[in-house]
């Protein structure tokens, strides 16, 4: 398919678009967006962070309004006043962050704030007719659960399988999965495509919103692309390739989506002998200089309790730490800080931000002596300070006093990592560097990590993309259940190789 051409579509849709437009203070978020959907269908919509995928989707649930175009459900043209609107119309969103209660089971959480009421006591829960619906709105997802059970109980992948009973428990006919397959295993990931054939068999119309590209081909009827706030093409998946899509998206071609880089691996400056803790199983690893050791493993394999042992964040039973030859006794993450370790956590905006205050404030937190006039904070160095990682990192942003949850996932990353570059951090740890980041702010976080091992810093990459691993590592360890299970060259090493080890 010639991807610059739209798609035409042979059957009237089930929801159409027509010359959406959006704008915020200073941000035109969508301009003239035409995009429709069809009965039945699973529809891919991609484009990079700030593309406008995210407004499309709070207009179509009616968390927005528009400022122009107009909205058809059934041919019809309509309004939707509200999210419980969009729900009550049959279209419900299954987001990336569950919005499920632990404590309660999974048919209170399906009928949670509508409880079904008994007939001839309508003030009394009818708790055997809920059971009931919500055992028939599994067994519709062809899925195995006891509706009584507590959600904390639950895998990620079976609270998700909650929400989307949850979703078809309002005789939901169009749902928007945003970011489902963030945090699933590969088993987790094909039960729920299982669980997205089995909805398009039976005329439920997906549209499905990921950044990782190789899930498009495996499940998506149709794409459409999204870029700068306007619409680029909608296409049938089997008339494109993985690098055309990426064209379509950033605006360019990327010959080669992990950028090649030239330095020299020094000696070993970092040395880990026999971790053990509640969760690692007598782990023993290398780091040299100028390397980038990356890790993988299945979810629950230690990675990232390995991460936080070498961190200091959590306490280890044994083991030892050496630091250019020298062992270290790091107990706490502030003896990590000062020995020059930095890491950029999985849940960046639970564990590496301050969401509620500024790019400025963010970037001097780990090294406040840096913007200090004697012991009073300086916000005239804080702002130099800022400017200047704003400018070396290429941060998208009006300015350094803009608040850090007010932007993109990519570029939030790189605020991250200008505050362990501030720290003069010489080994820095990545865990998860580029999830639910764009095509293209993924190429900008490589870049960045070849710049810094070109510079001598050392890095641990722990990431649960295979393509990733190998495109960027010199050297691959892999996990399995707390323990080092194998150690994979750049050379010898292939996906088939890493998943044979992650499986023990």
């Amino acid at each position: 398919m010639d991807m610059s051409m739209s798609m035409s579509m042979s059957r009237e849709a089930i929801l159409q678009v027509k010359g959406m437009r959006k704008e915020f203070p200073g941000v035109l978020a969508l301009e003239n967006v035409d995009f429709s959907v069809q009965q039945g269908e699973v529809r891919a919509l991609v484009g990079e962070n700030g593309a406008g995928k995210s407004t499309l989707i709070k207009i179509l649930t009616g968390v927005y309004q528009p400022d122009g175009g107009e909205l058809l459900f059934k041919g019809r043209k309509t309004t939707i006043a509200g999210p419980l609107a969009g729900q009550q119309m049959g279209i419900s969103v299954v987001h990336q962050e569950l919005n499920l209660i632990e404590d309660l089971s999974i048919c209170e959480n399906i009928f949670l704030g509508r409880p079904l009421l008994k007939k001839a006591f309508p003030h009394l829960i009818d708790w055997q007719l809920m059971n009931r619906e919500s055992s028939a709105l599994l067994e519709r997802l062809k899925v195995a659960l006891d509706v009584g059970e507590k959600v904390k109980n639950l895998s990620v992948a079976q609270k998700q399988i909650v929400e989307i009973a949850k979703a078809l428990s309002y005789n939901c006919e169009i749902m928007i999965m945003d970011e489902p397959s963030a945090t699933l295993t590969e088993n987790e990931l094909q039960v729920l495509f299982d669980v997205i054939f089995e909805l398009k068999r039976q005329g439920v119309t997906i549209v499905y919103i990921s950044h990782r590209l190789e899930e498009i081909f495996k499940i998506a009827d149709t794409v459409t692309v999204l870029r700068d706030g306007r619409h680029i093409v909608t296409g049938k998946v089997a008339d494109t390739d993985r690098s055309e899509l990426i064209r379509s998206m950033v605006g360019r071609s990327m010959d080669n989506e992990y950028p090649k880089r030239s330095g020299v691996i020094g000696d070993t400056l970092l040395e880990v002998s026999h971790f053990t803790s509640s969760r690692l199983k007598d782990v023993s690893l290398q780091l040299k200089s100028g390397e980038i050791l990356g890790v993988a493993g299945l979810v629950g394999a230690g990675r990232t309790e390995l991460a936080r042992a070498i961190f200091g964040a959590d306490r280890k039973d044994g083991g030892t730490l050496l630091l250019r030859g020298k062992e270290e006794k790091i107990h706490a993450v502030s003896d990590a800080v000062r020995k020059g370790l930095g890491l950029v956590p999985e849940e960046r905006k639970n564990d590496g931000l301050v969401l509620g205050m500024t790019l400025r404030e963010n970037i001097s937190l780990t090294k406040i002596e840096k913007v200090e006039n004697s012991v009073l904070l300086s916000p005239a160095k804080e702002l130099k300070l800022s400017n200047e990682y704003i400018q070396k990192l290429r941060i998208i942003t009006p300015g350094p006093e803009q608040l850090v949850k007010n932007l993109s996932g990519g570029n939030q990353q790189k605020v991250v990592l200008a505050k362990w570059l501030v720290a003069d951090s010489d080994i820095l740890i990545f865990d998860e560097p580029t999830r639910g980041i764009d095509v293209g702010a993924k190429y900008e976080i490589y870049l960045l990590l070849n710049e810094l091992v070109q510079a001598g810093k050392s890095i641990i990459m722990i990431s649960s993309e295979l393509p990733e691993l190998l495109g960027m590592s010199d050297r691959i360890i892999v996990m399995h259940e707390g323990k080092i299970t194998g150690e994979l060259s750049r050379e010898e090493a292939d996906q088939e190789k890493i998943m044979n080890l992650a499986a023990g």
